[in-house]
């Protein structure tokens, strides 16, 4: 750490700031410290840049990325300001050498050590794409070596699976020698471009030496596009592991949890951050750290009222005020009061959905003469773009605000109604019957509150919850900090098991779930799903044959489970035997899957290639098909006489996001509605309406 100089801040919202961990082109990277001691890493662009839109908005974009990724392998976003002044994200500060240090002053790494960075990177990276991102910036100095092991840090041009490489003009170029060749020359990624900076990291870490070297940027970069690695002093056996990491083809390269397969870490591997000479380096900068003075005063965190604010996920946010065994919660625009004085087990009866009057001609397009949905009421700009859900329930719907937490809005006109800053929406938030919402915050303290007006009702603080999974009629079910299995009564909010999860499935499970007759069903990354009995948590049955990393989204209709990826696998609840099997038509499968199924009543609704089709519930026979640019991995929602879905189209201006919806009865008389190309999406339907969230706007629509 340097000494702070002439500009530079003393003070960035709650954070102190004592030194200069470092600086680029773009702005500072300063230690922080907070009322109460904590210490961050404190990122500023510089003032020069400030007026620049386009560069405040990847800092947003940063901030939401690394919040909506859950690993023990990345550094965690603690806050953030991106509006007046000069716009900073906070994040968790890691005091240990970055990997370009690490090798600079200690050499490249033994095999051992070798094969631990690359299982824990690979690891890291399995969780981030099943997040739904691409980090794209992977490289030494964004790998930190901590005593509990590698960390990524550096969301800045991290992006969601969809849309091209940064590399265009007037965008961030990428690292060179680091980059995928398909990022060098401009084109659409995949995850499997992080795979091939992991694969130049890992040659850099065992040598010493970049894998692509050149005079020139440019003869880098057509190194890697052309030219072989240099992989000199690697022992065979060795570059067997990282060179299919450098494949030129994307296809050709083997996804994460192959790498941890490949890899076999001996037994006891991640000690080597705990011994020897970097680790003793490691240690001696964690202890300088903690002997940094702590503030004698406590701040208190500025409003977020009126302000795009992404609250601290951790420490530095605005405390709850206990009372009553239940938290004192901040309302919004109703100017609601604080209720700790009612039973937290007195609970309301559900509130109806009210009805929007089913809209059968729509909009006419003036060009096209198509039938559009009619645009009932939107909420612009005030989503968290990465909400995993979007919720209604009730006369509300629910979902993530760049303000920090959940917020309810009225079904009819969009109108906010209450909000719970504290919630952590990474955790996740679930409706129980109708009846509550139940969420977590950042010390993973279980609770919830009525969904209508937000009214604080019972919590949890044994649940130590990591990530909601699903919940039925007597519990809620949900992942713990430390990885394990946990369910707890609706009826008094207490513990009712905890189970350890199968070591094939550790720290490798994705919420939503589904519990539905005494099963909990849980997908994986990885594409295998996790069946366990919601009575104890022990495993009732598991689907392991794997769907090539596909992340498949099991729903549950009476006694049988959904799967898609490959084929479209019915199965039968209880046990798992196979009841039927669908698979795409020969002349189809290129590159194509079965997207995540919605089932109503006898039908089965799902997205394959580019369309729409409908399947027999009991028998998986296609009745019809409607090729609508569909996107395979769209969600889809029925609502009135409707099949709605996302597709990708254009116009003259760019990509498109495509609101279709086709009659679910045959899949004809096509509906459609565009907004401009998102980041990121959702898709929700209730009381005649489907709700859309493209970035941080939702917009509610008629149906037929």
């Amino acid at each position: 750490m340097k000494p702070l100089g002439t500009g530079d801040p003393l003070r960035l919202g709650p954070y102190r700031v004592l030194g200069v961990l470092g600086e680029g082109g773009m702005g500072k990277v300063y230690v922080g410290q907070d009322g109460a001691g904590s210490l961050a890493a404190v990122k500023v662009l510089r003032s020069e840049l400030t007026h620049d839109t386009n560069l405040a908005q990847r800092f947003v974009r940063e901030a939401q990325a690394a919040q909506a990724v859950r690993s023990n392998g990345i550094a965690n976003v603690l806050g953030a300001w991106t509006e007046g002044g000069r716009p900073w994200i906070a994040t968790e500060f890691l005091a240990g050498l970055t990997l370009d240090q690490a090798v600079d002053s200690y050499g490249p790494l033994d095999e051992p050590a070798l094969r631990s960075l690359a299982t824990a990177l690979a690891r890291t990276l399995a969780d981030i794409h099943a997040a739904g991102f691409i980090h794209r910036d992977l490289k030494p100095p964004n790998i930190v070596l901590t005593s509990a092991g590698p960390r990524v840090i550096d969301f800045g041009i991290a992006r969601p699976e969809h849309g091209l490489t940064l590399t265009t003009t007037g965008q961030v170029p990428v690292t060179p020698g680091y980059g995928a060749p398909e990022q060098v020359l401009g084109r659409r990624v995949t995850p499997s471009a992080d795979v091939f900076s992991l694969g130049a990291v890992l040659a850099y870490a065992a040598t010493g030496r970049r894998a692509y070297e050149g005079s020139h940027v440019a003869a880098v970069q057509y190194a890697v596009v052309h030219g072989d690695p240099q992989l000199d002093g690697i022992p065979p056996h060795l570059q067997a592991l990282i060179l299919p990491c450098l494949a030129k083809d994307p296809a050709m390269r083997p996804a994460p949890p192959q790498i941890v397969q490949a890899m076999g870490a001996p037994k006891g591997a991640d000690r080597v951050w705990r011994r020897g000479p970097v680790a003793d380096a490691i240690r001696e900068r964690e202890a300088a750290a903690r002997r940094l003075p702590i503030p004698v005063t406590t701040e208190t965190a500025p409003s977020v009222s009126r302000r795009r604010l992404l609250t601290g996920l951790a420490t530095g946010g605005v405390a709850l005020a206990g009372g009553g065994g239940t938290a004192a919660w901040w309302f919004g625009s109703r100017g609601g009061s604080r209720s700790t004085k009612s039973d937290p087990f007195d609970i309301p009866q559900a509130v109806p959905v009210p009805a929007q009057k089913l809209d059968p001609l729509g909009i006419k397009d003036p060009i096209n003469n198509d039938a559009q949905p009619t645009d009932l009421w939107e909420v612009h700009g005030e989503a968290d773009a990465y909400s995993q859900t979007l919720l209604p329930i009730g006369d509300v719907i629910v979902f993530g605000v760049a303000t920090g937490g959940i917020a309810g809005f009225d079904i009819t006109n969009g109108k906010r109604r209450w909000s719970a800053p504290h919630l952590s929406t990474r955790s996740g938030y679930l409706p129980l019957s109708g009846r509550l919402v139940i969420g977590a915050d950042d010390q993973g303290v279980l609770r919830t509150f009525v969904p209508s007006t937000g009214e604080p009702k019972w919590t949890c603080p044994a649940a130590e919850a990591l990530a909601l999974l699903a919940a039925d009629d007597d519990a809620v079910y949900f992942v713990t900090k430390d990885h394990r299995l946990r369910s707890v009564n609706r009826s008094d909010a207490r513990i009712r098991w905890t189970a350890a999860v199968p070591t094939r499935f550790r720290g490798n499970l994705l919420a939503p779930a589904v519990a539905a007759q005494g099963r909990l069903v849980i997908s994986a990354a990885d594409g295998t799903v996790l069946v366990v009995h919601t009575s104890d948590g022990s495993t009732a049955w598991t689907r392991l044959d794997q769907d090539e990393d596909l992340t498949v989204s099991p729903v549950v209709h009476d006694d049988t489970v959904y799967i898609n990826g490959k084929s479209m696998d019915a199965r039968r609840l209880s046990d798992g035997t196979r009841i039927w099997n669908t698979k795409l038509d020969d002349w189809s499968t290129d590159g194509y899957k079965w997207g995540p199924a919605a089932v109503y009543a006898d039908a089965v609704y799902t997205n394959a290639g580019d369309s729409t089709r409908c399947l027999g519930k009991d028998s998986g026979k296609v009745r019809w098909e409607a090729s609508q640019n569909a996107n395979y991995g769209s969600p889809v929602v029925r609502q009135g006489h409707g099949v709605w879905t996302f597709g990708n189209t254009s116009n003259g201006y760019g990509p498109q996001l495509l609101i279709n919806a086709v009659r679910a009865s045959d899949g004809k008389d096509s509906r459609s509605y565009t907004v401009p190309d998102p980041d990121y999406a959702r898709l929700a339907a209730a009381g005649n309406r489907v709700f859309v969230m493209h970035d941080s706007s939702v917009i509610a629509l008629s149906t037929f």
